[in-house]
């Protein structure tokens, strides 16, 4: 019987569980745990991949405490720009937005690009064109305002510093190192794959900066013959070392196991090139991995197996 299996990420980087509330902690785990509830749902009611992924990242974006859709932190003009990209391993079809604004689940923006476009990225003002004629939902910049993520922006807006990610508890210090993206992978019934990856890209960022997430093949993949990856980390290098698609590589022609092929890039290879971050995977079998090098990843797996976990540290 073919095993149904979902992995989601929150983010990875330096996450330190002395620097975190009992209560913060429990707000992570409830919001890893609602998005696994979400996405598995779709798959256990005979859903598909792409649709389990879509559904457990709309969720994560919903939620403020990542850095995605509603929670997404400032840019160095004060607004939000949003990437996501969302691939299906059956036919290798994908969709990837890249600098939207507004769009209240960038994911969602995504699929459209995927399902009802002639392409596979869009950005900046075209993409939101899209998204008006396709009737995705739209929101005021007021829908995506937190305080934290002002005061972590006020925080740097006037010098040419950026930071990775939020710390909520002690705003002021900015001592979590944590790379804001969302992402999520899993296997269906028919033993197809997807994967989704969105994110709000870094406090104060300028030039229209653009991350891994929505790059096909650096932050986000999938395909049947191999694997579903999505990852979370310093973008740039994981672009230089086009992470995701590695990871498939390795499987595909030198025929390592998904566990082999996520600690041979994130723990060797990424570690080289000084990137820190980590990798979500699953495959057709319903193997997956959840692969990071740095001091915790929020993360979550269920299958139909019996596993249910979130985690945050190593």
């Amino acid at each position: 019987m073919q095993k149904l299996t979902l992995v989601i990420h929150g983010g990875a980087g330096t996450i330190n569980k002395e620097e975190m509330s009992d209560e913060l902690e429990r707000a992570y785990l409830k919001g890893l745990q609602d998005a696994l509830d979400g996405g598995f749902a779709v798959l256990a009611e005979g859903g598909s991949a792409v649709n389990a992924v879509k559904a457990a990242t709309v969720i994560l974006e919903d939620n403020l405490l990542f850095n995605a859709g509603r929670g997404s932190v400032f840019t160095k003009k004060g607004l939000q720009e949003m990437d996501a990209a969302i691939m299906d391993g059956r036919n290798l079809e994908a969709g990837a937005v890249a600098g939207v604004r507004n769009v209240r689940n960038p994911i969602e923006l995504a699929t459209e690009v995927l399902m009802h476009s002639n392409h596979v990225f869009l950005s900046g003002k075209g993409a939101n064109d899209f998204a008006i004629k396709q009737g995705v939902k739209l929101e005021p910049d007021e829908y995506f305002f937190s305080q934290f993520r002002y005061d972590q922006w006020k925080a740097v807006r006037d010098s040419d510093n950026y930071t990775l990610d939020h710390t909520l508890h002690d705003i002021n210090e900015l001592k979590e190192k944590k790379f804001g993206t969302v992402g999520a992978v899993a296997c269906d019934h028919e033993g197809n794959i997807a994967a989704a990856t969105s994110t709000g890209g870094m406090t104060n960022k300028k030039y229209g900066r653009i991350g891994d997430s929505p790059l096909i093949g650096s932050g986000t993949y999938a395909n049947n013959q191999t694997c579903a990856i999505s990852c979370t980390g310093h973008g740039e290098v994981f672009i230089r070392a086009v992470a995701a698609y590695d990871v498939s590589a390795l499987m595909e022609y030198k025929g390592l196991t998904l566990e082999e092929a996520c600690n041979e890039v994130v723990l060797h290879k990424l570690v080289k090139m000084e990137g820190e971050g980590g990798l979500i995977s699953v495959d057709k079998q319903g193997n997956y991995a959840m692969t990071f090098n740095s001091a915790g990843m929020y993360r979550g797996v269920k299958s139909s197996d019996g596993t249910n976990q979130v985690a945050i540290y190593q």
